[in-house]
């Protein structure tokens, strides 16, 4: 039996739906991590980030990897957790520092908004980050 207009529309919403959550699985909205660590100052975040791949832990297990170019642009993939089967698997945009706090706005993700972070130093390969919305979360860093 043919799809309705009805029934198109009820299957695009529940789409959007399952897209929405998947992006908030692997986007930050984890559980709030415990504050810890030293806070970064501009330089310590350039030197945190610049060149490392940051591995944002998802609430369902996986890590959500972001790769911070020394020239300024960020790429990301959603591939390893699923994020490909909800909606654009991978992105990029563009990264800075400014006021103490990691910046980036990426291309389609978060509808290319700008998303701002303070970052504590854990250890030479954990940090704590909170966006600027009050979400927050530990992230591992890698080469």
């Amino acid at each position: 039996m043919p799809a309705t207009g009805s029934d198109t529309k009820r299957q695009t919403m529940w789409f959007t739906a399952a897209a929405l959550c998947a992006l908030l699985a692997v986007t930050g909205a984890a559980p709030p991590a415990t504050a810890e660590g030293v806070p970064l100052d501009n330089a310590g975040i350039r030197s945190m980030v610049t060149g490392k791949r940051i591995y944002l832990a998802t609430p369902m297990g996986g890590e959500l990897p972001l790769y911070y170019r020394a020239n300024g642009r960020v790429d990301g993939t959603g591939e390893a957790v699923g994020l490909g089967k909800y909606l654009k698997p991978k992105d990029s945009g563009r990264w800075w520092v400014a006021n103490n706090r990691l910046c980036q706005k990426w291309q389609e993700w978060y509808d290319g908004r700008t998303f701002c972070f303070k970052l504590n130093r854990i250890s030479n390969s954990k940090v704590y980050w909170m966006r600027d919305d009050g979400r927050s979360g530990i992230a591992r860093v890698g080469r």
